[in-house]
């Protein structure tokens, strides 16, 4: 994506837990989102959201995503890799419980990532992410709308 005067939402949307709240967030603040799914994933269109569907193999929505995201973009992912990708490229990640990748912790989170999936090829046993509460869809929904507000003051994209 060229860059723009207004950001534009990008979603990681395969396994995201906060598509409603992000067109909440976004219709507010009159952003335009992207959802990007796996032809596995059912996503309707809809007024201020565009779907792309693109085929089901392991990382053909982290490509789309990386080829067209661009500066001044938010992009909505629980991928450490996309979001070090996104970074390098001048956009946001935020996760889907509101944490911001930043170059402050995205480097522990890869080795941390890095380290599990060592410990899960040798046998070890690794616990999945909590489940998503209110709490963290709240603190995602305050996180979204804070970086917009931000940008928006500021006039960056």
């Amino acid at each position: 994506m060229a860059t723009r005067s207004e950001p534009l939402i990008v979603v990681d949307a395969d396994a995201c837990p906060v598509k409603r709240e992000i067109v909440q967030v976004a219709r507010t603040l009159a952003v335009e989102v992207l959802m990007i799914a796996s032809f596995d994933h059912r996503l309707e269109a809809e007024p201020g959201v565009r779907v792309v569907q693109v085929d089901r193999s392991d990382q053909s929505v982290d490509l789309y995503i990386a080829n067209h995201v661009g500066k001044g973009d938010i992009v909505i992912t629980q991928d450490f890799g996309l979001a070090v990708v996104v970074l390098a490229k001048g956009a946001t990640a935020l996760s889907p419980r509101g944490q911001e990748y930043d170059e402050r912790n995205i480097d522990f989170l890869m080795e941390r990532r890095h380290e599990l999936a060592k410990r899960r090829r040798s046998g070890g046993k690794t616990r999945g992410p909590k489940a998503m509460t209110d709490e963290d869809r709240y603190r995602f929904q305050q996180k979204l709308t804070k970086v917009l507000l931000h940008r928006q003051e500021i006039g960056e994209p």
